[in-house]
């Protein structure tokens, strides 16, 4: 490239960064901004910016590609039109993004985050989550949280080892995602260093409920967001899979919020949008987040703890125990012909090898599995069976 285009890239990214200066609220994050952990020399003399970055590096992981065969809410079940975590991952990102551009708030750290917030999940979704946890404590290693992961993932496992070398902002508004934890009011804790993101790490797995905050408002958006694109979701999936009917909807909820998706989720937005204008936080009016707390207990009890979707849970359980144990014992005995050496291990960076444990070793090749791929790994007797719809 000649130097009269590199000096067009170079006055491109100035006013980029100028123009994010103008349009974007006092109180968002600027791309200028972003910290990362190392110095990127592949960065140098670049014209993209900083969140725009990560979102291509999480785009381009292995880890994004697997979301396509993970659990959102149901497993086992062959249909066509039930949500998986890549399309609810995708949902997350233009809800959050809507929000954010009506707020003033960085739409590319946004996207960047909602695209990884999940990216650390089992297979078998939350249920997968419970019984490797129960596995990771077990062995020493402390509890399994998908958020955590996610940062375990892009910061320490992809590349080999090497990790993205992501903006703080970006993991740490993956880390604070917790969309299970109902909030009405969302305040960013601005002063965070990667040490804090450690230690936050740290806690989080040693007690799984100790609250965390994203630092940045783009962080609490894509929060918030993610209850938003999955409550609506999963009751349009279980009503498709006669679990639920739409009648046995909350009338508080329904009186508020609608009974369909589509409604569900532009109250939920329009509402965040009015309450958090121009204020240094993100939130829910009252009156709304009532009612989304009454539909969130409602799809606790009647959708996901229903008998209906928990009738393999225990083979579930018992084949994560078996390959589990089995990964343990290649390591322990150096099986070099194993699939944790031939299709985790092999080529990964020293660093990585000698900061981890073989109970993380075996946790971080676990985790990363589709729910197909884990099921390939066990043996064909011990598989629970698909249901078709």
């Amino acid at each position: 490239m000649d130097v009269s285009k590199d000096q067009n890239l170079d006055l491109i990214s100035k006013v980029l960064q100028e123009r994010e200066k103008t349009i974007l609220s006092p109180i968002a994050t600027l791309s200028a901004h972003g910290l990362r952990r190392h110095h990127d020399i592949r960065l140098e003399g670049g014209y993209r910016q900083t969140f725009s970055v990560d979102v291509d590096r999480i785009l381009h992981s292995r880890a994004y590609t697997r979301y396509i065969d993970k659990t959102q809410v149901f497993y086992l079940i062959h249909h066509d039109h039930i949500t998986h975590r890549v399309l609810h991952v995708q949902l997350v990102s233009k809800i959050a993004r809507t929000i954010g551009r009506y707020l003033g708030l960085n739409e590319d750290l946004i996207e960047a985050v909602a695209l990884g917030h999940d990216i650390g999940h089992t297979p078998f979704g939350h249920d997968g989550e419970r019984f490797l946890s129960e596995l990771c404590r077990s062995g020493g290693i402390g509890d399994f949280l998908h958020n955590v992961q996610s940062v375990q993932f892009l910061d320490f496992v992809e590349r080999k080892g090497k990790g993205w070398n992501l903006c703080l902002q970006t993991l740490d508004g993956i880390l604070c995602h917790d969309g299970e934890i109902h909030n009405q009011v969302l305040k960013p804790e601005r002063k965070k260093t990667f040490e804090t993101l450690e230690k936050e790490m740290a806690v989080k797995k040693q007690d799984a409920s100790t609250p965390l905050m994203p630092m940045t408002l783009e962080g609490c958006v894509v929060r918030m967001a993610d209850t938003i694109s999955y409550i609506g979701r999963d009751i349009e999936d279980a009503i498709r899979l006669n679990i639920i009917d739409r009648t046995d909807l909350p009338k508080e909820s329904v009186d508020m919020l609608g009974n369909t998706n589509g409604t569900i989720v532009y109250h939920l937005v329009t509402d965040v949008i009015n309450t958090s204008f121009q204020n240094p936080y993100i939130a829910f009016s009252r009156k709304v987040s009532e009612a989304l707390k009454q539909l969130k207990s409602f799809n606790l009890e009647r959708i996901y703890m229903s008998p209906k979707i928990k009738k393999d849970t225990d083979t579930i359980k018992r084949l994560f125990g078996f390959l589990f144990e089995k990964y343990l014992d290649d390591i322990e005995n150096e099986n070099h012909s194993s699939v944790i050496f031939k299709g985790f291990l092999e080529n990964m960076s020293e660093d990585y090898i000698q900061s981890h444990c073989k109970e993380e070793i075996v946790r971080d090749f676990i985790a990363g599995m589709t729910d197909q791929y884990f099921l390939r790994q066990c043996p064909e007797n011990m598989r629970p069976k698909i249901k078709f719809h």
